[in-house]
């Protein structure tokens, strides 16, 4: 749990999970999520050192269960893999929920969230199982 792959993976993942969603929510998608907001939850400023705890927690736990998941194949390919059904259980799963439960989006909102969610948790997953691919020993890659 605590190897040198795993904490290399969770300290990459949580690099990635930062910036990516910097860019995609804080950058990219901000104007459109702006239309498509029932009520504005966002603090302002947001609480960074929080963000970069609950990534870097995230980053660990998705690497647990992304070793245990890959049983020692590793690749880019099967990172993305999984990655894509934890944005699929996140963005769909937990998104339609809320879109039930909150009012925060309308559905559009929800689903465009959904969508982003399963690329970025494919993205997240790419590199997870790239760390765990180039950190693997060669005992391993037998």
């Amino acid at each position: 749990m605590f190897s040198k792959q795993h904490l290399l993976a969770t300290l990459v993942a949580t690099v990635t999970m930062f910036f990516l969603g910097y860019l995609i929510w804080g950058v990219a998608t901000v104007d459109f999520f702006e239309g498509h907001s029932i009520n504005n939850v966002m603090k302002d400023p947001p609480l960074f050192p929080w963000i970069i705890a609950g990534n870097l927690i995230a980053s660990f736990a998705l690497c647990i269960i992304y070793g245990k998941w890959a049983r020692g194949y590793h690749s880019m390919g099967g990172g993305f893999q999984f990655g894509i059904w934890v944005g699929i259980f996140v963005g769909l799963g937990v998104g339609l929920l809320w879109y039930a439960t909150t009012e925060m989006m309308d559905l559009q909102g929800h689903l465009v969230s959904a969508l982003l969610d399963i690329i970025y948790y494919g993205i997240v997953g790419m590199v997870i199982g790239l760390m765990f691919k180039a950190t693997q020993t060669k005992e391993e890659n037998a």
